[in-house]
């Protein structure tokens, strides 16, 4: 009996003290580990306000503002504070709002942990001035609401929208994963320059802590401002945009899909990156309209957030034929004064690959300028078989390597978010592709060579292909921000390294004078400007599902290059119709700052390309070759190959 009343005694002192054990542990959780509760009650005590920094400004490299700040203010409520007695009628009369809406605002989950009738809620996040002047003045007869001044981006200019993207409130997801950076309610870059430059431009937030009586009220600062940390202003950033000359790329581009690059040889420093179709930058302020307005830009058939320039992949066509040419050279394949023949059309066994008739190709030069394709397919074949007819892969990898140092094949590293690399096909890939098809060898894949088949490069990569050839084999890695508005932060020191690729200068003279001739007496004869030298290539870029896409390239002044581009006008054609005479008003609104040929300019301002009716083509068969045959055994049509005619 003694026994089990001893028992008895140590079941029920176990309880208490699993039950103790419970109790404290509950109370560390809240006191210790969930700071959710002790910030609760240090709100009691301590309030803690930020103040919002000046986001970063950004400039024109002429220094013309591109996004300004325009103050905005917000009011927030501390329930706890609220006075039962004030005048509500009042008070929603001056913010235009009904004792309906009032009471809404009001109307929040408490049980939920995030929300504190002691901590600031947002009340109304954007106050006009007019409004906040008569608020300001009655704003002590409403205790429990506070205004605090913060900023929203504008935009002087119409333009440049998908350069500069926009700003957004930050999401729970990255408020958890920014390790304090960010909290409920800040604001982050989410595209473009905003989104790349997010650290620089957003500043730092300042903090200032008040004392709270019992009931809430304020009594002064806390310590006398010892904790408060002032708010950093975020640093100002001076594009190497030309505003003036991308305006001018977007209104050639109006009523029309493609891109426009402009680079600064000398420099890598973009002058202009144009997409179209685009928008306007001032319809996704932050405002109540702004939901409507991105749902709209979301929904568009045309993508007016895809930006083409740097994201959409293009056979570049034959201006792909001035690398050939380089390659060649270099490889000690070739010579500038080599004449090849050809008889309209370029043949292998009883299959012919189209070109157009012209003079006989005496150069590398004059190849160039009447855009010959058996000149180009006869120096694609040779990079390629430079081992063994029967090594192609070999080959291949070395013209690859070529490509990949001229930034081909993956993304240059633009500081700017979103760039695609293109595609440059490597051996492994035609490896994988024919496995099943007995091999391949140099005729299988020589459509590569006038820029065609699984070559892919972007507007971007085209542009800077321009550069390297105007510097005769250097470049700087194209970059939208040149500088820092305050004298002392540097670009990204990538930006300031010389490239140079593995081509010798020599080599580039053949080229250049091959661009310079199809400017003047080839197919680009629609880029030709009064008074200013200019080098270019025209190519037409094949689209299966429609009208081809028209190309150019180019820069000027030859002598002293101050500027390179790129065109590409989607579905517009032959690269001598569209994207020649636009690249050519460029150059020359760039360098004479006014455009002399007017009915030129109309012209192109009012195409309308969009208008223009796809239509599904029947490309050309396409033959690859047996591993044990030198003669063509299969057709097949899976691979893009050129037409018939595929003059420029």
């Amino acid at each position: 009996m003694k026994d089990a009343l001893i028992n008895r005694q140590y079941y029920i002192m176990a309880i208490f003290a699993i039950v103790g054990f419970i109790i404290v542990s509950k109370l560390a959780q809240m006191q210790i580990f969930d700071t959710s509760y002790s910030n609760k009650a240090n709100a009691v005590t301590i309030a803690r306000q930020y103040i919002y920094p000046s986001r970063g400004l950004i400039y024109d490299r002429n220094k013309k503002l591109l996004i300004n700040n325009d103050p905005i203010y917000e009011l927030s409520v501390v329930v706890k504070e609220l006075d039962p007695q004030m005048d509500t009628t009042k008070f929603c009369n001056i913010l235009g709002i009904t004792k309906a809406d009032f009471n809404e605002k009001l109307n929040i989950n408490w049980s939920d942990p995030r929300f504190s009738k002691s901590i600031p809620l947002l009340f109304i996040s954007d106050i006009k001035p007019s409004t906040f002047a008569v608020l300001q003045e009655v704003l002590f007869e409403f205790p429990g609401f506070y205004i605090q001044q913060r900023n929203r981006r504008t935009y002087p200019y119409p333009n440049a929208a998908n350069i500069l993207g926009y700003i957004s409130e930050v999401n729970e997801k990255l408020v958890e994963s920014a390790e304090g950076k960010y909290i409920s309610g800040d604001e982050t870059g989410i595209a473009g320059l905003e989104k790349y430059f997010e650290d620089q431009l957003r500043g730092r937030k300042g903090v200032h802590y008040e004392m709270k009586n019992n009931i809430g009220r304020s009594i002064g600062s806390y310590k006398n401002g010892a904790f408060d940390i002032s708010a950093a202003a975020g640093k100002d950033l001076i594009s190497s945009i030309d505003i003036d000359l991308q305006a001018y790329a977007e209104k050639l581009l109006h009523n029309k899909t493609g891109s426009i690059v402009a680079i600064e040889p000398s420099t890598g420093e973009i002058l202009a990156m144009a997409s179209s179709p685009s928008y306007d930058p001032n319809i996704l302020v932050m405002g109540k309209d702004r939901g409507k307005a991105f749902q709209q830009l979301s929904q568009d058939t045309f993508k007016p957030f895809f930006d083409r320039s740097i994201m959409a992949k293009y056979p570049p066509g034959s201006i792909f034929k001035t690398l050939v040419g380089l390659i060649a050279l270099e490889e000690g394949l070739t010579w500038p004064a080599r004449y090849i023949p050809c008889k309209g059309a370029y043949y292998y066994g009883d299959i012919k690959w189209g070109c157009h008739h012209h003079i006989p190709p005496a150069s590398l030069a004059l190849a160039l300028q009447l855009s010959c394709n058996t000149y180009f397919f006869t120096l694609t074949r040779e990079i390629i078989d430079q081992y063994s007819f029967h090594l192609p892969g070999k080959g291949l990898n070395t013209f690859a390597e070529h490509l990949y140092d001229f930034g081909l094949g993956a993304p240059i590293g633009i500081d700017y978010p979103t760039e695609k690399g293109g595609n440059v096909p490597s051996a492994a890939y035609y490896d994988k592709l024919y496995k099943r098809r007995r091999g391949w060898r140099s005729p299988t894949i020589m459509s590569i060579g006038i820029g065609q088949g699984e070559i892919q490069l972007t507007t971007l990569q085209m542009a800077n292909l321009a550069t390297i050839i105007a510097n005769k084999g250097s470049y700087f890695i194209p970059h939208l921000v040149k500088d820092y508005a305050d004298g002392v932060t540097k670009i990204e020191e990538r930006f300031q390294k010389k490239h140079q690729v593995k081509i010798s200068p020599e080599h580039f003279l053949p080229i250049i004078d091959g661009m310079q001739r199809v400017v003047l007496y080839g197919t680009g004869r629609k880029a030709a400007i009064p008074g200013i030298s200019v080098a270019g290539k025209t190519g037409t870029s094949q689209n299966p599902h429609g009208e081809d896409h028209s190309v150019f390239f180019g820069f000027a002044p030859v002598d002293k290059p101050v500027i390179a581009i790129a065109v590409i006008i989607e579905n517009a054609g032959k690269g001598a119709e569209f994207a020649a005479p636009i690249a050519s008003l460029m150059i020359e609104k760039y360098i004479k700052k006014d455009v002399s040929r007017v009915a030129l300019a109309q012209t192109m301002e009012q195409i309308n390309t969009l208008k223009i009716k796809p239509k599904r083509k029947i490309l050309p068969k396409h033959f690859n070759l047996t591993a044990d045959s030198t003669a063509n055994t299969a057709v097949e049509q899976e691979q893009i190959n050129l037409p018939e005619n595929s003059e420029d």
